[in-house]
């Protein structure tokens, strides 16, 4: 399969789970080669990162150092990203899964695209400063479709039960939280 099928498929995938289909796991390559493949969503997902970011600034103000900041955000992104995938090898390991690890972390990789999305989308209401009830409900209803969309396909992905799932995505928002703690961002 080459990049662009590979990348065309995990998308498709993830955005037919992020509607509660199932079946879209089966685009996804789910093989290592596919599970390498997949950290190219990384590459598409950082401009919604950096969108949002841009976004935070026109209406909290710019920080001191814009230059500093971005690449500190890039860096907890990219540590964060990796760092996941890596220490989520050895859990699905030990949860008897292994065989299935690259297929999980495919489509971890791609969903994360569209939570990515999601995200992006609630920050709009902030930016156009719409009321605040309406920018918290925005935020809300992306934040728990996203964690929802990364439970499901987890679910699906490794054939777990509904908390062993629940697990790896507080593991994941647990290092995503610790590495934003630690930077101070």
């Amino acid at each position: 399969m080459t990049l662009t099928a590979s990348m065309a498929g995990g998308l498709s995938g993830a955005f037919m789970l992020a509607r509660g289909r199932a079946e879209g796991f089966a685009r996804v390559q789910t093989d290592m080669a596919g599970a390498a493949r997949s950290f190219w969503a990384a590459a598409i997902a950082l401009p919604a990162l950096l969108a949002m970011r841009l976004i935070d600034w026109a209406v909290q103000g710019r920080p001191a150092t814009p230059g500093h900041a971005l690449a500190l955000e890039f860096l907890v992104f990219l540590v964060g990203w990796s760092g996941y995938a890596v220490v989520s090898r050895g859990l699905v390991a030990a949860m008897g899964r292994a065989a299935r690890w690259p297929g999980y972390i495919a489509v971890w990789n791609w969903c994360n695209v569209v939570q990515y999305v999601l995200l992006l989308a609630a920050s709009i209401p902030v930016l156009l400063r719409a009321p605040a009830p309406v920018q918290e409900v925005s935020e809300l209803v992306a934040l728990g479709w996203a964690l929802w969309l990364e439970w499901f396909a987890t679910r699906i992905a490794l054939d777990v039960p509904w908390v062993a799932a629940a697990g790896l995505v507080a593991l994941d928002m647990s290092i995503g939280l610790l590495l934003s703690g630690i930077a101070g961002i």
